[in-house]
């Protein structure tokens, strides 16, 4: 597996080599002074140039990265409309387990690409052309003080949406119950555990994409409750993973809403786990709930 220096040496000697390139810069983790280093952090690459087009006009040209795995170019699939304007990026994975996210990036674009990101290194400016960019800093994705507001509205998502996921077990719909409990349901727990993480940190941290470093501001009791919201493939596991969220959201939901001196709407939890427990205890050819 080539080296990190191996890596970056490669992406700078093409770029000090082609004219197009005036600038190169390093995004996402590797540019993170936080996040832990191993072999699996993508090099978040991307390229001002000058002549977008004559790149995408020769597609080979990704081929002095090494020999791939496999490749995606997003702005260029048909299943995922792009969202990346006038960019083009190149997803490479290597035989030797390196990646590469490299993104090409018009240089009349670049004042307005340098603000986007505060997870962002200049490693090259040809021209000294790009503003003025800060140390790099992971501030953006700190977890973010909620309102009263968006807290409220976070429990009250989590209980309306749970009262689906019942109904789909009910109906035996599993699918459908499991795609409301990950796709909605699970979110605002989620977001209601990252909350008490902020305040337990005075809101300086992120957890990381995909809750990815939760693990290591929970206890490991909190960390099990979370592993236990996982479900199953049987109906059996679903409602239990349905009724542990439940149990987890009103623990972490009180201690968010007494430290932040919020109102939890304890009525709507109570009426709610009642509604599914009945649901849970329902005859397949039951006519009436209550």
């Amino acid at each position: 597996m080539r080296s990190e220096r191996e890596m970056m040496e490669l992406v700078l000697d093409f770029a000090r080599a082609d004219e197009r390139i005036r600038a190169v810069t390093l995004e996402g983790s590797r540019s993170n002074p936080r996040a832990p280093k191993d072999m699996f952090q993508d090099y978040d690459i991307s390229y001002l140039v000058t002549d977008m087009q004559s790149f995408l006009d020769d597609p080979d040209w990704i081929d002095v990265f090494g020999e791939r795995i496999i490749l995606q170019t997003p702005e260029d699939m048909a299943m995922f409309p792009p969202d990346l304007g006038r960019r083009f990026s190149y997803l490479m994975l290597f035989t030797d387990g390196n990646r590469i996210d490299l993104t090409l990036i018009p240089l009349d674009e670049k004042d307005e690409y340098c603000r986007e990101d505060k997870l962002l290194r200049v490693l090259l400016d040809k021209d000294q052309c790009l503003p003025e960019v800060p140390p790099s800093t992971d501030e953006d994705y700190w977890v973010k003080r909620p309102s009263a507001e968006y807290f409220r509205d976070c429990c009250n998502e989590f209980w309306w949406v749970s009262t689906y996921v019942a109904k789909g077990l009910w109906r035996r719909e599993i699918l459908f119950a499991i795609e409301y409990l990950e796709r909605y349901v699970r979110p605002m727990l989620m977001k209601m555990v990252e909350w008490r993480v902020g305040i337990q940190t005075d809101f300086s941290v992120s957890i990381g994409k995909g809750g990815k470093y939760l693990e290591a501001h929970l206890t490991a009791e909190r960390w099990q409750k979370l592993l236990s919201t996982y479900p199953g493939g049987s109906y059996e596991g679903v409602w239990a993973a349905l009724f542990a969220m439940g149990e987890l959201f009103r623990e972490v939901a009180n201690e968010v809403a007494a430290a932040l001196g919020y109102a939890y709407p304890q009525g709507d939890d109570e009426r709610v786990t009642h509604y599914l427990q009945r649901v849970s205890r329902l005859a397949p050819d039951a006519t009436e709930i209550f």
